[in-house]
């Protein structure tokens, strides 16, 4: 996440500075840690065969929620970026990928902020929602640099089939 949005946003497009997003990283993650002291909700364990309608319903774990989608997400996120970098992947593919990603991130979204009070310290349960947070905000970016930027990220005197895209 943020390995190739960030740095684009910062020298390219430059609407704030690095100390700028971090005041703001810093008073979100703050006021989701007071949210989760105050209002962490019951911890209730549901235990049922299926995983993604306990995760849904918020009776599963926080980490075992958290954890296995993060770290496919960021994969994602980084082989299609990577590839779309280096040439290999079409602007319409990297949209595709990233289409196809937006529904188990609402699921994702939804199991975190409702497992959330499955966790021992509100520290975590603060971590995982600024997290998901912060998805929303590596999406909107990189819309950002689909529609305004197009040729600083996609190399567009490399693509033949997809050069429409570009503008």
């Amino acid at each position: 996440m943020f390995i190739y949005s960030l740095p684009l946003f910062f020298t390219h497009i430059g609407l704030a500075s690095p100390l700028d997003l971090l005041i703001i990283f810093m008073a979100l993650f703050v006021l989701l840690f007071i949210n989760s002291l105050f209002f962490g909700g019951n911890s209730q364990k549901q235990y049922s065969d299926n995983y993604l309608l306990a995760g849904w319903n918020g009776g599963v774990e926080l980490k075992w929620v958290f954890w296995p989608f993060f770290l496919i997400l960021n994969a994602c996120l980084y082989t299609a970026d990577t590839l779309v970098k280096a040439g290999m992947f079409t602007v319409s593919s990297w949209d595709d990928v990233h289409l196809m990603l937006l529904l188990p991130i609402v699921w994702w979204t939804t199991a975190v902020w409702r497992c959330s009070s499955n966790t021992n310290l509100g520290v975590w349960a603060a971590c995982a929602r600024l997290l998901t947070i912060s998805v929303y905000f590596e999406y909107g970016l990189k819309l950002l640099i689909r529609i305004d930027y197009p040729r600083i990220f996609f190399g567009c005197d490399e693509l033949l089939l997809d050069y429409g895209s570009c503008f």
